[in-house]
């Protein structure tokens, strides 16, 4: 039992939890825009908010192709908004905050090796080298 209290409180699976939850709330966010504020946008240019009433009759069977167009739709709406106010942004931020790693090796000269910076002779050509 101790095993499986320590899997439950290890930080990865509560961060997991957390994740999800937050995932399913924000998910209400995205398909409320989409609907309310992108849809009648679309329909306001476009004229028909909604492909649901489409179909193709073959004998008596109905295809509602128009149900998948409206889950197609949806979806490329979905990631537009996903991609453009979430991933874009979070992107930027990362590149602007990303700390600059100054490297602690250069090239040798002479063999092209990578060798410390504050190295006066190389290890592998043993040529003598400044000291950075």
């Amino acid at each position: 039992m101790n095993g499986f209290k320590k899997f439950l409180t290890q930080g990865n699976v509560i961060d997991l939890a957390v994740a999800v939850v937050i995932g399913a709330a924000f998910n209400a966010i995205v398909q409320s825009f989409v609907a309310d504020l992108l849809t009648p946008l679309i329909s306001a240019f476009g004229g028909l908010p909604d492909f649901s009433s489409l179909k193709l009759t073959v004998g008596q069977s109905n295809f509602m192709y128009g149900n998948f167009i409206n889950a197609v739709i949806s979806f490329l709406m979905v990631a537009g908004v996903i991609y453009f106010l979430v991933v874009k942004p979070y992107t930027h931020f990362r590149g602007r905050t990303a700390a600059k790693v100054e490297s602690t090796t250069r090239d040798c000269p002479e063999c092209l090796s990578e060798i410390p910076k504050p190295a006066s002779r190389c290890a592998f050509c043993s040529a003598q080298v400044t000291p950075a």
